[in-house]
């Protein structure tokens, strides 16, 4: 059974790579739909101000610690074993599971020159990977009759499991709202397509894991992401701090 601990009035889980990777491959085989997200300090402070996304990330089948102030957060509140399953290492990892389960997997998101490249990059990683189908789609607004073709077509393409990867928060209202349509477990990786097809780079790993990954993704795309990063972002420590004291003092253990 996965633990679980509320962070900001966000259920995030307590997983690992392997652990989370053979829960997928399960659901898949099944058919199940499932909702999977990946959750930076950045989306619990969009559910922290937005209800209604509160409520969609709360309805998600997993909520990994993606980034390492959530790993320290739950840490803080009991889970002492919490380690970060970081979305773009996780599409990895389950790329590479799905080629060695025989599962067919989707691509579903980012710009078609980075479609292009993450496939090519993948084949050439798992060139037994299926990938059953690979779509960007148009930078606005869907018509109705194009959503329910992408959906069709992701259905008829026999997928188990599809990454998403259309930001932050427009990939989990998509997968809120497709969940039950799509016969596949659905992973909202973010910037995992961008990052594992060389489009953008990645922070060192000895930033990750300092926690300054924002830092450096703030310095290489300043103008989208200063508001994130400087707006929101730094309200984080105040907020779950005082959610640590109330714990603290209250005696309960922030689930």
């Amino acid at each position: 059974m996965i633990e679980s601990r509320l962070i900001c009035g966000v259920r995030v889980d307590a997983v690992n790579y392997s652990g989370l990777a053979e829960q997928v491959i399960q659901w898949a085989r099944r058919g199940e739909s499932r909702m999977l997200c990946f959750s930076s300090v950045h989306m619990i402070m969009e559910a922290y101000d937005r209800p209604e996304y509160r409520r969609l990330l709360l309805s998600a089948d997993v909520v990994t610690p993606d980034g390492m102030p959530l790993v320290w957060g739950l840490r803080l509140l009991g889970l002492r074993y919490a380690t970060r399953v970081y979305g773009p290492d996780f599409s990895d990892y389950i790329a590479r599971t799905a080629e060695r389960e025989n599962v067919p997997i989707a691509l579903y998101g980012g710009s078609t020159e980075t479609l292009r490249k993450l496939v090519e990059v993948l084949l050439h990683k798992y060139p037994r990977l299926k990938i059953a189908y690979a779509f960007a789609p148009p930078f606005r607004t869907l018509t109705a009759e194009e959503r329910d073709s992408h959906i069709a077509a992701i259905r008829d393409s026999g997928a188990q499991i599809v990454l998403v990867g259309l930001g932050c928060p427009k990939q989990e209202q998509w997968m809120a709202e497709h969940r039950n349509k799509i016969p596949a477990v659905l992973l909202g990786v973010g910037a995992a397509f961008d990052f594992l097809a060389g489009v953008k780079k990645q922070a060192p790993r000895w930033m990750m894991a300092a926690g300054l990954e924002w830092l450096f993704r703030l310095m290489t795309e300043p103008r989208r992401l200063w508001l994130r990063y400087l707006a929101k972002n730094p309200r984080f420590v105040p907020v779950f701090l005082l959610q640590l004291l109330r714990t603290r003092v209250g005696g309960a253990s922030g689930l």
